[in-house]
Order: C-alpha cells, then sequence, then structure tokens
C-alpha cells in the first residue's frame, strides 16, 4: 500500500510540472478564470475586483489581451466606483474609491446619498490597475474625488487605512495609497513626508521592512516599502549602483536580507524559517530589481523551483505539486518577467503591471 502510494505521489510530481514555461496552456488557463470562476472561489467574492486584476494582468503578462472584451470589462470595473453627491462630501470622512464586489457595493437612499460607502484602498487599485492594462483614457475617471477623499485614511504617522470606517494599517495600505496617486498623477491624497517617515519606521535592525514599525521583516511589506518609496520618488532605481551614503535607506544591509531569502531549493522565503512560496519570487525579486540587485540570486535555481509549482493545465500554486490559484499564478508569471523568459511582457515592478501598460497615455 505505501508503495503504491509513492508511486501516485511521484506520478503527480511528473505531471504537474514540466522541463519548461507553458505558455499556452497558461493562456487556456486564464481564459477559463475569465469566463467563469471555480465554484472554490465563492468565498472571495469580497475580492472580486482583485481576482479580475489577477486574470487580466496575468494576460497581458502573455500578450493575450486578444482574448477578453475590453469595453466590457471597462464597464464593469466602472460599475464599482463610488462618487461624492457633493463637493464638500469629498472631505467628510468618508473615501470614494472602488468597491471590492457587489456584496460590499450598496445602493443609494432615494436622495441619491449613499448609505454605505465599501469603497477600499485595495480595490481602488486594483480597479485602476484593470483600466490602465485596458488602455482606458484615465482623463474620463473622476480623480478629484478619488484623491481628495483618500485623505481621509491616512492616519496621524502617515500609515493608511483601507477604508473610512477604520481597519488594520500598514504598509500594504501606503503602497495601494501610492500606487494609486501615481496612476492618477495626482499626490493630493497623501502627505508625503509623513508617509516616507513611517515607511522608514518599518526598516528592522536586519535591513528588511515589517509591515508595522517594530514589526518583523517580510518579504510582501519590504516590496511595499520600497516601491512605495520609489513611486513617490524618494529613492531612485538602480539604488546600489549610486551613493548610498545620501539613501534614506540602508541598502546594502536589505541587499543582505533579500538575498538571504533565497531558500535550498531555489525559491524564496518572506520570512526566516519558512518554506519558500511562489509569490515572494516577485515580492522580494522585485525589490530587488528596485535596488539593481537581482543578477546576484541563483536563476537558475529559482526557475527550477518555479516549475515545480507550474500545474499540468495551466496555472501556478503556492508550494511545490499543489494545485493552482490566480493570486500565485499571476505572482508565478510576474516572476518569469523579472527572469526574462522568451513571451512574457516585460513587467513595471512598481506598479504590478506591465511596462506598456504603465507607460500609456
Amino acid at each position: 500500500m505505501d508503495s503504491e502510494s509513492n508511486l501516485l505521489e511521484e506520478s503527480s510530481a511528473s505531471s504537474s510540472s514540466s522541463s519548461g514555461f507553458d505558455r499556452d496552456r497558461h493562456v487556456t488557463f486564464l481564459e477559463l478564470m475569465y469566463q467563469l470562476l471555480p465554484s472554490q472561489y465563492q468565498t472571495q467574492e469580497i475580492n472580486h475586483l482583485t481576482l479580475a486584476y489577477f486574470v487580466i494582468s496575468s494576460l497581458d503578462l502573455l500578450g493575450a489581451m486578444d482574448r477578453v472584451d475590453k469595453d466590457s470589462i471597462v464597464s464593469w470595473v466602472l460599475s464599482f466606483q463610488a462618487f461624492p453627491t457633493k463637493k464638500a462630501e469629498k472631505t467628510n470622512g468618508e473615501f470614494y474609491g472602488f468597491c471590492g464586489s457587489r456584496s460590499s457595493q450598496f445602493p443609494p437612499d432615494e436622495d441619491g446619498d449613499l448609505i454605505h460607502n465599501g469603497s477600499h484602498l485595495a480595490s481602488t487599485y486594483c480597479a485602476l490597475a484593470i483600466l490602465k492594462v485596458i488602455g482606458y483614457d484615465f482623463s474620463n475617471i473622476d480623480s478629484e474625488s478619488i484623491a481628495i477623499s483618500m485623505r481621509n485614511l491616512q492616519q496621524s504617522d502617515g500609515s493608511f487605512v483601507p477604508v473610512h470606517i477604520g481597519a488594520e494599517a500598514d504598509l500594504r495600505f501606503v503602497y495601494c495609497a501610492a500606487a494609486i496617486c501615481n496612476m492618477l498623477e495626482n499626490w493630493s491624497g497623501m502627505d508625503r513626508q509623513k508617509t516616507k517617515t513611517y515607511i522608514l519606521n518599518c526598516q528592522s535592525y536586519d535591513g528588511g521592512f515589517g509591515l508595522t514599525p517594530g514589526s518583523e521583516s517580510h518579504g510582501g511589506g519590504t516590496y511595499c516599502a520600497i516601491a512605495s518609496l520609489r513611486l513617490m520618488g524618494f529613492i531612485e532605481d538602480d539604488l546600489l549602483s549610486r551613493d548610498n551614503s545620501s539613501s534614506i535607506i540602508n541598502a546594502p544591509l536589505l541587499l543582505e536580507w533579500c538575498l538571504q531569502k533565497q531558500a535550498a531549493d531555489g525559491g524564496f522565503q518572506g520570512r526566516p524559517n519558512k518554506p519558500a512560496d511562489t509569490c515572494y519570487a516577485f515580492w522580494i525579486g522585485s525589490t530587488l530589481r528596485i535596488l539593481g540587485g537581482l543578477d546576484l540570486i541563483n536563476k537558475k535555481a529559482l526557475k527550477g523551483f518555479l516549475l515545480t509549482c507550474q500545474f499540468k493545465y495551466g496555472g501556478f500554486s503556492k508550494f511545490p505539486r499543489d494545485f493552482p490559484d490566480l493570486y500565485h499564478t499571476y505572482y508565478g508569471f510576474t516572476a518569469f518577467s523579472l527572469l526574462e523568459e522568451p513571451n512574457i511582457n516585460s513587467l513595471f515592478v512598481e506598479l504590478g503591471i506591465t511596462e506598456a501598460s504603465a507607460w500609456r497615455i
């Protein structure tokens, strides 16, 4: 019985990966996800816009945007935006961005006023990123309402909460705010100096960044910190090739921390003593790209790890020989883009979308 079980496991392992990146199979997988999400995603309905971002941006990375109806996507995304009924409401304490799903979007009352405003920073980032990828004209977006009302989410220490009714404040939402301001080309939504101070307070003794000041260094938090500082113009690209004496962060120590996160199996871990995980190839790989230290990793070993997470019917899993999900599928594609895999578009790491989409006017 044990030998039969081992044979099944070996068979499953060998069939879930291949000798190379299987673009066509991934495109087919994404087309299926675009048409209809499996029932297992029902519990993620509240994050519907985020799931759409993973699918649409994945197709853009793979150069397969001809598989979607762009006009329908634009109409669908814009239907989630919340608007103030009066100009004065922009400073009433609420945030007028995008809701993440229909279940978080409540209809206005008979006077046209929102009874409950479910706008969320992360959903707003995903909505704008999708519209960037589609090539939507941002002059048609009420960017002023988004930016001015986003000030209501900034806390006294420079951090951001994701919703106006209050929630946790950490670097995830600092990044969302910075990315939103960058895409809208409107920085009135934040006090950049306060935000910079908050980010710098999150750098730990080991060089990485925790999600909050004093917390353990984390791969995702480190990316959010460095990408935000880059988007806000406080650090330059390819930081390691410049004079570090004037840098506001300890770049050499951060580089050492990032490089130490590549595990023995070639993948990247988000924290010490954790297993390697597909998504950290993006979070830490992108940080290294901004620093100018990506060539210092073992790229061959990383590619080998990622291929063990490539599912035989398309998509990527979190861990080797597991089932795929949209989150890790997208970050698997971004990792291969960082590795300059043929037939994958170049990634603009600071915004998490392709270079072509990021710079599209």
